[in-house]
């Protein structure tokens, strides 16, 4: 029932009737329940990897043109209701989306980490800051981002470094256009396998339940982690 509702996202009466006329209730409560235990379970599977491992699966683009890339990174959003509370609705109002979201950090290829949900309203740099993704960095690393990313100084405190790949006509660097077209399969990836994601998300989603975070934020990392068990979109080759 849980997995259906992420992938297609039935309505609690469409899968009571589906699954013997039980009441939206007690679809409600069997789903809230399922995604507590597989977010325990699937989080552990979006893990950071070494070096080595990094190395060793990076698409050919990517070993020939930035060996040293360790992640392109973008945010993704997700549309929400319309809280009653003014604070909170001009914290999530995205300028951008013209609606109320959440929006999410993450690296892009295998999903090796994942942000909290933040309002709308914030900057890709300050939730690129506070997601806690620059601790994992390491002296020489380089990340791809595009120019909405404004990271370069914080990047550098941990001697790494920032790079916007440029849209150019020669192979002197990884292009703009092969770096946003790695990005967009991946997030229309996990958009198109997960329904849920696409759709607006009731506000009680947005609120901690069991423990510190919050039902959408357990939704988005479980689709992520089981994104990452399907096979690669970017080509290796």
């Amino acid at each position: 029932m849980t997995m259906i509702r992420l992938r297609l996202n039935l309505s609690g009466r469409d899968l009571g009737y589906r699954f013997g006329g039980i009441s939206d209730s007690t679809v409600s409560h069997t789903f809230l329940h399922v995604v507590d235990v597989l977010y325990q379970r699937l989080k552990p599977s979006i893990i950071w990897p070494n070096r080595d491992v990094l190395r060793k699966t990076l698409p050919m683009d990517f070993r020939k043109y930035c060996p040293n890339c360790v992640v392109i990174i973008d945010c993704f959003e997700i549309f929400l209701d319309c809280p009653l509370n003014p604070l909170g609705r001009a914290q999530t109002f995205s300028s951008y989306k013209h609606h109320n979201t959440v929006k999410y950090y993450s690296p892009i290829g295998t999903v090796s980490f994942i942000s909290k949900g933040w309002g709308g309203r914030v900057s890709d740099k300050h939730l690129t800051e506070n997601s806690g993704l620059l601790d994992h960095l390491t002296p020489g690393d380089v990340i791809l981002a595009d120019r909405g990313f404004d990271i370069q100084e914080s990047v550098g405190l941990f001697c790494s470094t920032t790079k916007i790949p440029a849209f150019t006509k020669g192979k002197k660097q990884l292009s703009g256009i092969e770096v946003e077209i790695h990005v967009e399969r991946v997030i229309g990836n996990i958009r198109k396998k997960y329904s849920i994601l696409g759709a607006t998300q009731p506000i009680d989603f947005v609120t901690v339940r069991n423990g510190d975070v919050t039902t959408l934020d357990k939704i988005v990392t479980i689709c992520c982690a089981l994104l990452n068990i399907c096979d690669s979109v970017v080509p290796f080759e």
